[in-house]
């Protein structure tokens, strides 16, 4: 299926900067087999380039690893430990998109992702907020966009077993982005 700018409604070509006090970049993961943990990352970059074929638009987004947040310190440095993120030698998780599709009628975002040092294909799938002016006359772009990730194909494979049966963590990770993008004059 193809898509034309026309079709959304207030669409524009050009190029994006993530407003980052109206963003989070977040993360959900099983814990004790009985609920989620969830996480976010306090600093994190992006621009979009979109496309005078929206189908034509790009991506590059980074989150700083030390920057982990999971409302709690000690969880969250060992986060950034080498049994997870290994923040030392691994400062950044990024996204480089490689192209924008429509799938049974919604857009997907295929890419990139590198952590922990290692690259895999993941695909976003995207939800349009919509598009405005500000009150400052700035022009902006909303969406959210997820994807599940298995954490041991990054070499996130630290578990531990619980006394019941089952293991400490998940295996899928499920990140999403909340993004609100200004529009550059």
């Amino acid at each position: 299926m193809s898509i034309t700018a026309e079709q959304i409604p207030g669409y524009r070509a050009g190029t994006w900067t993530i407003d980052p006090t109206h963003s989070e970049v977040g993360f959900s993961i099983r814990h004790l087999a009985i609920s989620k943990v969830k996480g976010k990352f306090e600093n994190f970059a992006a621009t979009f380039v979109t496309g005078e074929n929206p189908l034509d638009s790009k991506v590059e987004a980074s989150a700083e690893v030390a920057s982990v947040n999971t409302n709690q310190k000690d969880r969250d440095a060992h986060l950034r430990s080498g049994d997870f993120f290994l923040a030392e030698e691994h400062p950044e998780i990024t996204f480089v998109s490689t192209g924008v599709r429509v799938d049974d009628g919604e857009f997907r975002v295929d890419g990139d992702l590198t952590m922990r040092g290692v690259t895999r294909p993941v695909t976003f799938d995207l939800e349009f907020g919509g598009f405005g002016e500000d009150p400052y006359g700035n022009y902006k772009a909303g969406f959210t966009a997820s994807t599940v990730v298995k954490r041991e194909d990054f070499g996130l494979t630290f578990n531990a077993p619980l006394e019941k049966g089952g293991m400490l963590l998940g295996s899928d990770v499920t990140i999403t982005l909340d993004v609100q993008a200004a529009l550059n004059a």
